[in-house]
């Protein structure tokens, strides 16, 4: 009965063998491990270490759920917040950073109650305007504006900086004003002011007016006998229409432009007039071609009395001849 069973687990230990796999080499590419076979036998090989290591392995591996967490060191406070900053900065789709436009908004500068000049006027391209608003001041005003128009309102004073730096204002109409004031540096360095409409006022004095004006009309105030300077408008070359009606001037301003086309002076205190106002007395083949219209009526003045001041005009102008 020994020995049967002796057979028995003779032949279970000879299948065992039999069927166990046959071991082979295995091949490591040098390249992208370093370490050799016998390196990793030895790295499972757990007989020989000690327990008090065997056991700080396993606690490395998994920590005690009392232990601390390490936690990086606080970064600097001006580090954090340049972190913060780029974070909250918009980024395009390349990565850049929105820049802020160098431009100010669509609705122009704002007014001192910080109002928008372009919300409270309208503003169409290079045109500005403020009629009828009840200002009492000249807005700020777009750097481009060309032409600008603040007509029925209550502005009393025009300032040295209301239209400063505005290089392209060509036109400015302040018609039906309360202005009685005016800043003697107001429109002098204007370059390309072309057109100035300030009828309608009560202006008792001009300041010195920029020479490349071609339309002037300053009617209805009250300009008197020291309101326009000597010579004002003698080197307005280019100055076609000069309109004074409704004044106190008690003489025509001159010399007057040569290019002079219109000059409207009806409704003053005009007592007289010389024969070289309109024309050379010394040179008897002038023609003034170009002053066409005249309007002296409503003067105290008998035009009768100076027919050789008319002989160069295309025309005899309007007025009294009584």
């Amino acid at each position: 009965m020994k020995t049967l069973a002796r057979l028995v687990l003779g032949l279970v230990i000879l299948d065992a063998a039999v069927t166990a796999p046959t071991l082979e080499s295995i091949n490591y590419d040098s390249e992208t491990y370093d370490a050799t076979l016998e390196d990793l036998d030895n790295l499972y090989n757990y007989e020989n270490i000690p327990v008090d290591r065997v056991e700080f392995e396993i606690a490395t591996v998994m920590p005690s759920g009392n232990r601390e967490l390490l936690t990086p060191p606080p970064r600097p406070e001006k580090a954090q917040q340049e972190e913060e900053e780029e974070e909250s900065t918009p980024r395009l789709i390349d990565g850049s950073s929105l820049q802020e436009p160098e431009f100010t908004g669509v609705l122009g500068p704002h007014t001192n109650e910080d109002f928008p000049t372009c919300l409270l006027c309208t503003c169409i391209s290079t045109t500005v305007y403020c009629d009828d608003h009840e200002l009492d001041a000249i807005p700020p005003l777009p750097k481009n504006t060309a032409y600008f128009y603040s007509r029925f309102n209550r502005i009393k004073k025009i300032n040295k900086n209301d239209f400063a730096s505005l290089s392209d204002l060509r036109r400015i109409d302040l018609t039906s004003n309360l202005i009685s004031e005016i800043d003697e540096d107001a429109f002098r360095k204007l370059p390309q002011l072309r057109e100035l409409v300030l009828r309608d006022n009560k202006i008792r004095q001009l300041p010195e007016l920029p020479t490349t004006l071609t339309f002037i009309d300053i009617s209805n105030n009250r300009l008197g006998r020291k309101g326009i300077k000597q010579e004002a408008f003698k080197d307005m070359y280019d100055l076609h229409h000069l309109y004074l009606t409704d004044n106190n001037l008690d003489h025509i301003p001159l010399p007057l432009p040569e290019n002079l086309r219109a000059l409207h002076l009806q409704n003053n205190n005009i007592l007289e007039m010389h024969e070289d106002t309109f024309c050379n007395v010394k040179n008897v083949t002038y023609i003034r071609k170009a002053l066409e219209d005249i309007r002296l009526d409503g003067n105290p003045i008998n035009l009768s009395k100076t027919p050789q001041a008319y002989m160069c005009l295309p025309r005899l102008p309007i007025g009294s001849l009584v």
